[in-house]
């Protein structure tokens, strides 16, 4: 599976390379989901999202070590076409040119095979487990503001349900010296101190990734991160051609990993056998993940279509008018002008309407008959004069 992206020469575009770098961040949520989603049912998809750190780190390196032995590429890279080159620095020092650099050295060496594959998988997997530990001390020095002292302390201090034999044995074996207690006083120092270094490292190499970013954007540089620059690596476009040498090499180490086999014919054939099952699985690994990655987009939108309608308000139309109240009989005659005040039957001065009925008088004279009688002139209804209302016309 490929995706090609328009550009000239063979530098890839700044949308390329954050495209690739952003594809296991994805790909990693869509796993993730999945598992969630999977573990409603089958409990036991709890225990690897408990290791999601070690199961993912494991799976991608997997697909690198295999991307990079048969493409010269990240896993993501090789979707879209990209191929790592090695560069010769000294000879770019002395002179040439970019692309007679890249020419000079065709494939990647067994050491940046490696190291590749260090930054890839390894690198990512020691900042998530760094920023575990920052997020867990965070939560701790939180706890401890609020319950003040030492969080767990605290914590135990004001359960009622806690006994204090049970708190007991655990002081004593603190105080003994035990090889498990001092064990965890070392993991509770590095765990302080990695929470200490955590922000600066963390703000060291996102300044960095958005330096080498932005002077890529630029065309300052061929290196799209540091640890292609500290590689000596540059991303570049496949040509065809090399997209068929890459598919040669992969049939010719594929028929040389065969040739190895030792052992009987039916020792060979279940070998065969594996072997096959193991190609098929990683030839068609990229679709997969990548399908699970559209998959995973597709339900999210899916679900949050359906929260969102869920939680919209629902909208009714506006309830009619109700009807006008009756004139009682001992009340005073509506007039056959509605521009006339019922009181004093004169065009209406200063328009106020009485909540408690809806008639509109004028505003003297309903103050002045609510004030002595309390109620309504024409339909007799209780009022007082905080339910007069003055009305304005729009200018």
């Amino acid at each position: 599976m490929l995706f090609q992206v328009a550009g000239q020469g063979s530098r890839p575009t700044f949308f390329e390379m954050a495209a690739a770098q952003q594809l296991p961040a994805s790909l990693r949520a869509a796993l993730a989901y999945s598992f969630g989603v999977f573990a409603l049912r089958r409990p036991f998809f709890h225990k690897i999202l408990d290791y999601e750190d070690e199961f993912f780190s494991l799976l991608m390196l997997v697909l690198e070590t295999h991307s990079l032995r048969t493409t010269d590429a990240s896993f993501a890279e090789s979707l879209y076409g990209l191929r790592r080159k090695a560069v010769d620095l000294t000879t770019r020092e002395e002179g040439a040119s970019l692309e007679s650099a890249q020419l000079k050295i065709s494939g990647l060496r067994r050491r940046q095979k490696v190291l590749s594959v260090a930054f890839l998988v390894a690198l990512p997997y020691l900042k998530s487990k760094m920023r575990a530990v920052y997020n867990k001390e965070r939560e701790a020095r939180l706890q401890a503001s609020l319950w003040g002292g030492d969080g767990d302390a605290a914590i135990n201090s004001s359960d009622p349900y806690v006994d204090e034999r049970e708190a007991l044995p655990s002081r004593e074996q603190h105080s003994a010296g035990s090889p498990s207690s001092s064990m965890d006083l070392v993991k509770r120092r590095v765990s302080v101190l990695v929470a200490a270094c955590y922000p600066l490292i963390h703000a060291s190499s996102e300044g960095m990734s958005f330096a080498y970013q932005l002077l890529y954007l630029l065309d300052a540089t061929g290196f799209y991160n540091v640890g292609l620059h500290i590689l000596g690596v540059q991303v570049c476009r496949a040509s065809g051609q090399e997209l068929m040498e890459s598919s040669s090499r992969i049939l010719k180490i594929r028929s040389r990993e065969r040739e190895r086999l030792r052992g009987p014919p039916w020792f060979k054939t279940v070998q065969k056998l594996l072997l096959g099952c193991i190609y098929t699985t990683l030839d068609y690994a990229q679709t997969g993940l990548i399908a699970a990655v559209f998959f995973f987009k597709m339900m999210e939108w899916w679900y949050q279509s359906a929260e969102e309608r869920m939680s919209a308000p629902t909208v009714f139309p506006p309830p009619p008018a109700p009807p006008p109240p009756k004139i009682a009989q001992g009340g005073i005659p509506l007039p056959s002008d509605r521009a006339l005040c019922p009181l004093c039957s004169q065009r209406r001065a200063n328009p106020s309407v009485l909540a408690a009925s809806g008639f509109v008088f004028c505003y003297p004279c309903i103050f002045k008959y609510v004030s002595q009688y309390k109620r309504c002139p024409l339909t007799l209804i209780p009022a007082s004069v905080d339910q007069i209302r003055r009305l304005f016309h729009d200018l």
